[in-house]
């Protein structure tokens, strides 16, 4: 059992410890805003939510926006406004057929629970769009 200046100390470490994100480990005070930049996403905001909203619950597919949308697991995305634009059909274009695909990573040589979260989050996609799915 660790102190509460032990559990400080550790804290202060791992601040002072170079942020380090990639697909073998995470560790130090993490940046969010580089990440951001680093891999080339989008913070997700108010009215992109609110136009996922449109094209999920508003679609009546699913009753609600997936739990790590709501509670703000996910902070930022790549294409997802491209996505939409295809259910939407923007630009006065007709909407364009799509379907999802999704696998495992390169982090482990066998599956484990971190391989859960973009498989749960791929299904209710599944189903909100109503568009098929992928698993490689």
């Amino acid at each position: 059992m660790f102190t509460i200046q032990q559990q400080q100390q550790q804290q202060q470490r791992d601040e002072d410890e170079e942020m380090v994100v990639n697909a073998w480990e995470v560790k130090g005070k993490i940046d969010y805003s580089k990440l951001v930049e680093k891999f080339g996403s989008t913070l997700i905001d108010e009215a992109l939510m609110s136009r996922i909203e449109a094209a999920t619950v508003g679609k009546g597919n699913v009753d609600r926006l997936h739990r790590f949308l709501r509670r703000g697991m996910f902070f930022s995305h790549r294409d997802m406004n491209t996505v939409l634009d295809c259910l939407e059909g923007s630009n006065k274009k007709k909407v364009a057929p799509m379907y999802l695909y999704t696998g495992r990573g390169p982090s482990s040589s066998a599956m484990h629970l971190g391989h859960l979260i973009p498989f749960l989050f791929t299904k209710w996609l599944q189903d909100a769009f109503d568009v098929p799915l992928v698993i490689q």
